[in-house]
Protein backbone atom coordinates (compact mmCIF):
# COMPACT_ATOMS: atom_id res chain seq x y z
CA UNK A 1 0.00 0.00 0.00
CA UNK A 2 1.56 3.65 -1.14
CA UNK A 3 2.17 5.75 1.96
CA UNK A 4 -0.92 7.42 3.32
CA UNK A 5 -1.46 10.45 5.92
CA UNK A 6 -2.73 8.80 8.85
CA UNK A 7 -4.70 11.13 12.02
CA UNK A 8 -1.64 9.72 14.01
CA UNK A 9 -0.04 12.58 13.45
CA UNK A 10 3.20 13.87 11.28
CA UNK A 11 6.13 11.62 13.24
CA UNK A 12 4.60 8.32 11.92
CA UNK A 13 6.37 7.93 8.48
CA UNK A 14 9.75 9.72 10.01
CA UNK A 15 11.02 7.47 12.44
CA UNK A 16 10.12 3.60 11.72
CA UNK A 17 13.28 1.02 10.67
CA UNK A 18 10.15 -1.12 10.37
CA UNK A 19 8.60 -0.05 7.42
CA UNK A 20 4.35 -1.57 8.05
CA UNK A 21 2.71 0.12 10.94
CA UNK A 22 -1.21 -1.12 11.82
CA UNK A 23 -4.03 0.48 12.04
CA UNK A 24 -7.15 -0.56 13.56
CA UNK A 25 -10.55 -0.07 13.29
CA UNK A 26 -13.89 -1.59 14.83
CA UNK A 27 -16.89 -0.95 13.28
CA UNK A 28 -19.98 -0.47 15.66
CA UNK A 29 -23.06 -2.39 16.43
CA UNK A 30 -25.46 -0.24 14.15
CA UNK A 31 -22.76 -0.46 10.98
CA UNK A 32 -24.86 -0.61 7.53
CA UNK A 33 -23.07 -3.00 5.15
CA UNK A 34 -20.83 -0.42 3.05
CA UNK A 35 -17.56 -1.77 0.77
CA UNK A 36 -14.65 -1.66 2.60
CA UNK A 37 -12.46 0.62 0.26
CA UNK A 38 -15.85 3.46 1.12
CA UNK A 39 -15.70 2.62 4.22
CA UNK A 40 -11.54 3.33 5.37
CA UNK A 41 -11.79 6.37 2.70
CA UNK A 42 -14.03 7.63 5.29
CA UNK A 43 -11.69 7.39 7.96
CA UNK A 44 -8.16 7.87 6.51
CA UNK A 45 -7.65 11.39 5.65
CA UNK A 46 -5.91 11.47 2.22
CA UNK A 47 -6.22 7.76 0.81
CA UNK A 48 -7.76 7.53 -2.04
CA UNK A 49 -9.37 4.38 -3.95
CA UNK A 50 -6.96 3.50 -5.78
CA UNK A 51 -4.60 3.36 -2.91
CA UNK A 52 -6.82 1.37 -0.56
CA UNK A 53 -7.62 -1.16 -3.93
CA UNK A 54 -4.28 -1.34 -4.32
CA UNK A 55 -3.33 -2.33 -0.36
CA UNK A 56 -6.70 -4.72 -0.17
CA UNK A 57 -5.81 -6.41 -3.13
CA UNK A 58 -1.95 -7.29 -1.87
CA UNK A 59 -3.79 -8.73 1.13
CA UNK A 60 -2.38 -5.82 3.84
CA UNK A 61 -6.15 -5.01 4.86
CA UNK A 62 -7.72 -7.99 7.06
CA UNK A 63 -11.39 -8.19 8.27
CA UNK A 64 -11.11 -10.45 11.67
CA UNK A 65 -7.55 -10.97 10.56
CA UNK A 66 -8.50 -12.42 7.01
CA UNK A 67 -7.37 -10.80 4.02
CA UNK A 68 -10.75 -9.89 1.75
CA UNK A 69 -11.54 -8.29 -1.82
CA UNK A 70 -11.92 -4.85 -2.73
CA UNK A 71 -15.97 -5.49 -3.01
CA UNK A 72 -16.21 -7.13 0.67
CA UNK A 73 -18.82 -5.12 2.55
CA UNK A 74 -18.28 -4.26 6.30
CA UNK A 75 -20.86 -5.37 8.65
CA UNK A 76 -21.34 -4.99 12.43
CA UNK A 77 -18.87 -4.96 14.74
CA UNK A 78 -16.45 -6.49 13.12
CA UNK A 79 -12.34 -5.47 13.20
CA UNK A 80 -10.80 -3.86 10.07
CA UNK A 81 -6.69 -3.58 10.21
CA UNK A 82 -4.38 -2.14 7.70
CA UNK A 83 -1.00 -2.77 6.66
CA UNK A 84 0.77 0.98 5.67
CA UNK A 85 3.89 0.51 3.87
CA UNK A 86 5.89 3.81 5.55
CA UNK A 87 8.27 3.72 3.21
CA UNK A 88 9.65 7.77 2.98
CA UNK A 89 8.55 8.13 -0.73
CA UNK A 90 8.04 6.06 -3.62
CA UNK A 91 10.73 5.60 -5.65
CA UNK A 92 10.45 3.05 -8.71
CA UNK A 93 13.02 0.22 -8.09
CA UNK A 94 14.87 -0.66 -11.25
CA UNK A 95 16.08 -4.40 -11.21
CA UNK A 96 19.79 -4.17 -11.00
CA UNK A 97 22.32 -7.44 -11.45
CA UNK A 98 24.50 -7.78 -7.87
CA UNK A 99 26.29 -9.80 -5.62
CA UNK A 100 24.02 -10.48 -2.43
CA UNK A 101 24.94 -12.20 0.64
CA UNK A 102 22.04 -14.37 0.81
CA UNK A 103 22.39 -16.47 4.42
CA UNK A 104 19.14 -18.47 3.73
CA UNK A 105 16.30 -18.71 2.24
CA UNK A 106 13.34 -20.79 1.28
CA UNK A 107 10.05 -19.96 -0.82
CA UNK A 108 8.56 -18.02 1.68
CA UNK A 109 11.71 -15.27 2.85
CA UNK A 110 14.91 -14.55 2.64
CA UNK A 111 18.29 -13.68 4.95
CA UNK A 112 20.58 -11.01 3.76
CA UNK A 113 23.69 -10.07 5.51
CA UNK A 114 23.95 -6.16 4.16
CA UNK A 115 27.58 -4.46 4.12
CA UNK A 116 28.12 -1.27 5.26
CA UNK A 117 27.23 1.75 2.72
CA UNK A 118 24.81 0.02 0.89
CA UNK A 119 21.79 1.80 1.03
CA UNK A 120 18.82 -0.54 1.54
CA UNK A 121 16.19 0.84 -0.64
CA UNK A 122 15.79 3.76 -3.78
CA UNK A 123 14.92 6.98 -2.15
CA UNK A 124 16.20 10.53 -3.08
CA UNK A 125 19.60 10.59 -4.33
CA UNK A 126 20.56 7.42 -4.08
CA UNK A 127 18.00 5.46 -7.25
CA UNK A 128 20.64 2.36 -8.16
CA UNK A 129 22.61 0.45 -6.34
CA UNK A 130 20.35 -0.52 -3.12
CA UNK A 131 19.62 -3.36 -1.74
CA UNK A 132 15.92 -3.43 -3.66
CA UNK A 133 17.61 -2.52 -6.73
CA UNK A 134 19.66 -6.21 -6.47
CA UNK A 135 16.78 -8.03 -4.73
CA UNK A 136 14.09 -7.44 -7.59
CA UNK A 137 16.48 -8.58 -10.36
CA UNK A 138 17.43 -11.64 -8.25
CA UNK A 139 13.61 -12.23 -7.38
CA UNK A 140 12.81 -11.86 -11.02
CA UNK A 141 15.50 -14.28 -12.53
CA UNK A 142 13.13 -17.40 -10.16
CA UNK A 143 9.98 -15.46 -10.92
CA UNK A 144 9.34 -13.37 -14.26
CA UNK A 145 6.10 -12.39 -13.29
CA UNK A 146 7.34 -10.61 -9.65
CA UNK A 147 6.38 -6.46 -9.69
CA UNK A 148 6.40 -4.01 -6.91
CA UNK A 149 2.30 -4.68 -7.63
CA UNK A 150 2.41 -8.27 -6.67
CA UNK A 151 5.04 -8.08 -3.88
CA UNK A 152 5.48 -4.05 -2.34
CA UNK A 153 8.37 -3.03 -2.08
CA UNK A 154 10.07 -6.41 -2.81
CA UNK A 155 9.18 -8.17 0.15
CA UNK A 156 10.88 -5.29 2.36
CA UNK A 157 9.71 -4.99 5.96
CA UNK A 158 12.25 -3.01 8.15
CA UNK A 159 15.58 -1.47 7.22
CA UNK A 160 19.19 -0.64 8.71
CA UNK A 161 20.95 2.40 8.11
CA UNK A 162 23.19 2.82 4.72
CA UNK A 163 26.45 2.27 7.06
CA UNK A 164 25.16 -0.30 9.65
CA UNK A 165 25.97 -3.53 8.76
CA UNK A 166 23.98 -6.44 9.22
CA UNK A 167 21.24 -9.11 9.31
CA UNK A 168 17.51 -7.80 6.49
CA UNK A 169 14.64 -10.48 6.72
CA UNK A 170 12.81 -9.61 3.06
CA UNK A 171 9.27 -11.98 2.32
CA UNK A 172 9.23 -13.42 -0.90
CA UNK A 173 5.30 -13.81 -1.01
CA UNK A 174 2.63 -11.23 0.28
CA UNK A 175 1.21 -13.55 3.16
CA UNK A 176 4.57 -14.18 4.44
CA UNK A 177 4.88 -10.43 4.32
CA UNK A 178 2.06 -9.49 6.07
CA UNK A 179 2.87 -12.10 8.71
CA UNK A 180 6.50 -10.54 9.20
CA UNK A 181 5.05 -7.36 9.63
CA UNK A 182 2.89 -7.92 11.94
CA UNK A 183 5.80 -9.79 14.12
CA UNK A 184 8.05 -6.34 13.87
CA UNK A 185 5.28 -4.11 14.62
CA UNK A 186 3.69 -6.54 17.93
CA UNK A 187 8.03 -5.92 18.60
CA UNK A 188 8.70 -9.80 19.11
CA UNK A 189 10.91 -10.16 16.69
CA UNK A 190 14.64 -10.54 18.38
CA UNK A 191 17.50 -8.00 17.26
CA UNK A 192 20.64 -7.79 18.51
CA UNK A 193 23.06 -5.55 17.69
CA UNK A 194 27.53 -5.02 18.31
CA UNK A 195 28.03 -1.45 18.49
CA UNK A 196 31.69 0.43 19.92
CA UNK A 197 30.96 3.49 21.78
CA UNK A 198 32.66 6.15 23.30
CA UNK A 199 33.26 6.43 26.92
CA UNK A 200 33.41 3.96 29.94
CA UNK A 201 29.45 3.50 30.80
CA UNK A 202 28.70 3.59 34.68
CA UNK A 203 26.86 0.50 34.38
CA UNK A 204 27.59 -2.71 32.79
CA UNK A 205 24.02 -3.00 31.35
CA UNK A 206 20.71 -0.87 31.05
CA UNK A 207 17.70 0.05 29.65
CA UNK A 208 16.86 3.19 27.53
CA UNK A 209 13.80 4.23 27.67
CA UNK A 210 13.36 7.97 25.78
CA UNK A 211 11.21 8.87 22.69
CA UNK A 212 13.32 9.37 19.04
CA UNK A 213 11.94 11.66 16.53
CA UNK A 214 13.53 14.30 13.90
CA UNK A 215 15.34 16.82 15.39
CA UNK A 216 13.58 20.06 15.87
CA UNK A 217 15.78 21.81 13.73
CA UNK A 218 18.17 19.65 11.69
CA UNK A 219 15.78 17.29 9.67
CA UNK A 220 18.22 14.83 8.54
CA UNK A 221 18.79 13.99 12.41
CA UNK A 222 17.55 12.70 14.92
CA UNK A 223 16.81 13.55 18.88
CA UNK A 224 16.62 11.81 21.98
CA UNK A 225 12.85 13.09 23.93
CA UNK A 226 13.09 10.88 27.64
CA UNK A 227 9.64 13.17 28.46
CA UNK A 228 8.09 11.67 25.12
CA UNK A 229 6.85 15.27 24.06
CA UNK A 230 8.12 14.45 20.07
CA UNK A 231 8.76 11.82 18.65
CA UNK A 232 7.94 7.71 19.16
CA UNK A 233 8.78 5.14 22.19
CA UNK A 234 11.84 4.27 21.85
CA UNK A 235 13.21 1.13 24.06
CA UNK A 236 16.75 0.31 23.70
CA UNK A 237 18.72 -2.33 26.00
CA UNK A 238 22.41 -2.68 26.22
CA UNK A 239 25.00 -4.46 28.23
CA UNK A 240 28.88 -3.89 28.58
CA UNK A 241 31.39 -6.86 26.56
CA UNK A 242 34.38 -5.28 26.68
CA UNK A 243 35.87 -2.03 28.72
CA UNK A 244 38.90 -0.70 27.39
CA UNK A 245 38.30 2.81 29.28
CA UNK A 246 38.33 5.12 25.96
CA UNK A 247 35.86 3.31 24.26
CA UNK A 248 33.41 0.34 25.12
CA UNK A 249 32.03 -2.63 23.39
CA UNK A 250 28.38 -3.37 24.30
CA UNK A 251 25.88 -5.16 23.01
CA UNK A 252 22.34 -3.27 22.22
CA UNK A 253 18.95 -5.42 22.14
CA UNK A 254 16.18 -3.35 20.47
CA UNK A 255 12.69 -3.51 21.99
CA UNK A 256 11.33 -0.66 19.56
CA UNK A 257 12.30 -0.03 15.65
CA UNK A 258 13.07 3.61 15.50
CA UNK A 259 15.27 5.31 12.49
CA UNK A 260 18.55 5.45 14.09
CA UNK A 261 17.66 4.34 17.32
CA UNK A 262 20.69 2.74 18.94
CA UNK A 263 22.71 6.03 17.68
CA UNK A 264 20.41 8.29 18.99
CA UNK A 265 20.47 6.60 22.79
CA UNK A 266 23.80 5.97 22.69
CA UNK A 267 24.48 9.71 22.19
CA UNK A 268 21.96 10.80 25.07
CA UNK A 269 23.59 8.36 27.39
CA UNK A 270 26.71 10.20 26.64
CA UNK A 271 28.63 7.69 24.80
CA UNK A 272 28.09 7.93 21.31
CA UNK A 273 28.96 5.21 18.29
CA UNK A 274 32.39 5.42 17.28
CA UNK A 275 33.11 7.22 14.11
CA UNK A 276 29.55 8.10 14.08
CA UNK A 277 29.81 11.26 11.99
CA UNK A 278 25.87 12.36 12.64
CA UNK A 279 26.01 12.21 16.47
CA UNK A 280 29.24 13.39 17.28
CA UNK A 281 31.26 10.19 17.28
CA UNK A 282 33.77 11.18 14.52
CA UNK A 283 35.95 13.02 16.82
CA UNK A 284 37.76 12.30 20.22
CA UNK A 285 35.15 11.99 22.85
CA UNK A 286 37.33 10.47 25.69
CA UNK A 287 41.10 10.99 26.19
CA UNK A 288 43.37 13.74 26.02
CA UNK A 289 43.98 14.99 22.79
CA UNK A 290 48.03 14.96 22.60
CA UNK A 291 49.80 14.45 19.24
CA UNK A 292 50.36 10.45 19.27
CA UNK A 293 47.10 9.44 20.92
CA UNK A 294 44.85 11.78 18.25
CA UNK A 295 47.05 10.05 15.30
CA UNK A 296 45.72 6.63 16.46
CA UNK A 297 42.34 7.61 16.85
CA UNK A 298 42.60 8.38 12.87
CA UNK A 299 44.15 5.29 12.41
CA UNK A 300 41.10 3.96 13.65
CA UNK A 301 38.79 6.04 12.42
CA UNK A 302 40.46 5.10 8.81
CA UNK A 303 40.28 1.17 9.88
CA UNK A 304 36.50 1.86 10.55
CA UNK A 305 35.47 4.65 8.08
CA UNK A 306 31.72 4.37 9.72
CA UNK A 307 29.52 4.40 12.70
CA UNK A 308 30.89 1.42 14.55
CA UNK A 309 27.35 -0.43 14.34
CA UNK A 310 26.52 -3.95 13.33
CA UNK A 311 23.22 -5.98 13.45
CA UNK A 312 24.20 -9.33 14.12
CA UNK A 313 21.07 -11.67 15.09
CA UNK A 314 17.82 -11.90 14.32
CA UNK A 315 14.98 -13.90 15.35
CA UNK A 316 11.62 -14.55 13.97
CA UNK A 317 8.66 -17.20 13.75
CA UNK A 318 8.93 -18.61 10.02
CA UNK A 319 5.58 -16.83 8.37
CA UNK A 320 4.47 -20.71 6.98
CA UNK A 321 5.61 -23.19 9.36
CA UNK A 322 5.84 -21.33 12.73
CA UNK A 323 8.84 -22.41 13.43
CA UNK A 324 11.60 -20.29 15.83
CA UNK A 325 14.03 -18.91 13.18
CA UNK A 326 17.23 -17.39 14.45
CA UNK A 327 20.53 -16.50 12.21
CA UNK A 328 23.89 -14.40 13.17
CA UNK A 329 26.42 -12.92 11.07
CA UNK A 330 29.78 -12.29 12.02
CA UNK A 331 30.95 -8.80 13.34
CA UNK A 332 32.64 -7.39 10.23
CA UNK A 333 36.51 -7.13 9.98
CA UNK A 334 36.21 -3.25 9.71
CA UNK A 335 34.82 -3.87 13.25
CA UNK A 336 36.61 -6.34 14.79
CA UNK A 337 40.19 -4.66 13.65
CA UNK A 338 39.25 -1.47 15.44
CA UNK A 339 38.24 -3.34 18.92
CA UNK A 340 41.73 -5.21 18.74
CA UNK A 341 43.59 -2.02 17.88
CA UNK A 342 42.26 -0.85 21.17
CA UNK A 343 42.92 -4.19 22.93
CA UNK A 344 46.18 -3.70 22.07
CA UNK A 345 46.70 0.17 22.97
CA UNK A 346 45.30 -0.03 26.64
CA UNK A 347 47.20 -3.25 27.40
CA UNK A 348 50.53 -1.80 26.58
CA UNK A 349 49.73 1.35 28.37
CA UNK A 350 47.94 -0.01 31.35
CA UNK A 351 44.89 1.24 31.22
CA UNK A 352 42.31 -0.81 32.77
CA UNK A 353 40.87 -3.24 30.43
CA UNK A 354 37.81 -5.14 31.98
CA UNK A 355 36.15 -7.88 30.26
CA UNK A 356 32.49 -8.64 31.56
Amino acid sequence: MEPTQYPQGPETQETSDELYERFTFKTDKGQEPLRIDKFLMNRIEGATRNKLQKGINNGMVLVNGKPVRPNYKVKALEEIVVYSDMSPEETDVVPEKMDLNILYEDDHLMIINKPAGMVVHPGSGNYTGTLLNGVSYYLQQINPNVTEDTLPRFGLVHRIDKNTSGLLVLAKTDTAMRHLAKQFFDHTVKRQYIALIWGDPENDEGTIIAHVGRHQRFRKLFEAYPEGDHGKEAITHYKVLERFGYVTTVQCVLETGRTHQIRVHMKYLGHPLFNDDFYGGDRIVKGTVYARYKQFVDNCFALCPRQALHARTLGFVHPATGEEMFFEAPIPEDITSVIDKWRKYVSTRGVENQTT
